[in-house]
């Protein structure tokens, strides 16, 4: 059963800077382990206490997994998953106001 995993930047230094890699498994568990084996680190990148990490979104053919089964999802041959990291914004540093 292959499966396309589509890799974020940050985290193609794991695998050899691939933008797109196959693997295999049931579920999105068992992909993240078989990716551990051919791509050694991505799997702590993605998963703490066997739970997704906070700041990682996993999309199962454009469906959040965290509002379907999470890391139990249900995989299918020909499916992509696109893991995308949390992207976090601040605000501008308040400029004074002149005249004040």
């Amino acid at each position: 059963m292959a499966i396309e995993v589509r890799i974020p930047t940050i985290l193609r230094t794991y695998t050899d800077g691939e933008k797109a890699v196959e693997g295999t498994g049931a579920t999105i568990g068992e992909l993240f382990a078989d990716l551990e084996s051919r791509h050694a680190g991505i799997q702590d990148r993605l998963v703490e206490d066997g739970g997704l990490r906070r700041f990682v979104n996993v999309y199962l053919n454009d469906e959040d997994v965290r509002f379907l089964e999470g890391i139990s999802t249900k995989l299918s041959d020909g499916d992509s998953v696109t893991i995308l990291p949390a992207v976090a914004g601040g605000a501008l540093p308040a400029v004074p106001m002149a005249g004040r």
